[in-house]
């Protein structure tokens, strides 16, 4: 478990669920920070209501009120020793990088404040492939900042789940959840918990969702994970039904669709259909116009 480079296809971590966090290009699902590029194809995705935050020091909401937080001892001595250890920020960076969207999200912090959230987030989306750990250090820092913000939690999850921080994953995602409702990062969510050796608790967090919800490229994810979940609990037949929920097609096209395709071949061929698989590898080959899988070995072995 946690190999990223098992070539089954079945997990996130071996090729399934490719969330990349908060990517600059703007091609970005579930609400994460993007930088922003005039004319970037597909623009702003669709969101599934706005999110709502509550006031923060609204007029008289907590007077009288105890604070666990700001209040107990020692919240200041720590919160300084935390800005202490943050990670280092170029000077360059423009917050206006990021999506309209994100920085509304941040208002609701002090600017200064929100000014360096969103630069930490930058960071994290920028390091997120390179330099996981150091990406997971800026998201943190991002998240004592700015913890009450949906997408700030959602980032940290993000990169948690890249530098193979599991726990931390699912519960930064869990908290994400919870604040901005819907679905949320499920496929990603389901491999932590294969990643935990859990594959039970992956096909149950499956089905409190409802999958109309999804938009095709996360509906592939989810059943590539789900997939997986089935291969490491021996159920191999079932692993072939989950892929085929997700409607592999032979003439698809782009790099979720040839992944689906290879996660399919691989299934078969766990159930001895090595005539099927291998067709099913070849259609994958001929989706996968970028060449990031390795279905010319699969298919030399099948030969």
């Amino acid at each position: 478990m946690g190999d990223y480079n098992s070539r089954n296809g079945n997990s996130s971590r071996g090729g399934g669920s490719r969330s990349e966090g908060p990517r600059r290009d703007g091609a970005n699902r579930g609400g994460n920070p993007r930088r922003r590029e005039e004319g970037a194809e597909g623009g702003r995705p669709e969101r599934s209501g706005a999110r709502k935050h509550a006031q923060r020091g609204g007029s008289g909401r907590n007077v009288g009120k105890f604070q666990a937080g700001p209040n107990r001892a020692g919240f200041r001595e720590e919160r300084i020793v935390a800005r202490q250890n943050e990670p280092d920020l170029p000077s360059d960076l423009d917050v206006k990088d990021l999506d309209p969207s994100v920085l509304q999200d941040l208002r609701s912090l002090a600017k200064d404040n929100a000014d360096a959230v969103a630069k930490h987030l930058i960071m994290a989306a920028t390091l997120m492939a390179d330099d996981p750990q150091l990406a997971l250090r800026h998201a943190r820092a991002a998240k004592d900042r700015g913890g009450r913000v949906s997408v700030v939690r959602e980032t940290a999850g993000i990169a948690a789940y890249h530098a193979g921080e599991w726990k931390e994953a699912l519960s930064e995602l869990r908290a994400a959840r919870r604040m901005s409702g819907g679905p949320g990062l499920v496929a990603v969510m389901a491999d932590c918990e294969r990643a935990l050796e859990r594959p039970e608790k992956a096909l149950e967090l499956a089905r409190e969702v409802d999958t109309a919800e999804l938009d095709e490229e996360t509906r592939i994810e989810l059943a590539i994970v789900l997939a997986g979940a089935r291969h490491d609990l021996g159920q191999h037949e079932a692993a072939v039904v989950e892929l085929g929920k997700a409607d592999p097609r032979p003439d698809a096209e782009g790099v979720s669709a040839s992944r689906l395709m290879y996660a399919y071949a691989d299934a078969l061929l766990a159930v001895g259909r090595k005539d099927e698989a291998k067709k099913w590898f070849e259609y994958s080959k001929k989706a996968d116009v970028d060449g990031l899988l390795d279905t010319v070995d699969r298919i030399r072995e099948l030969s």
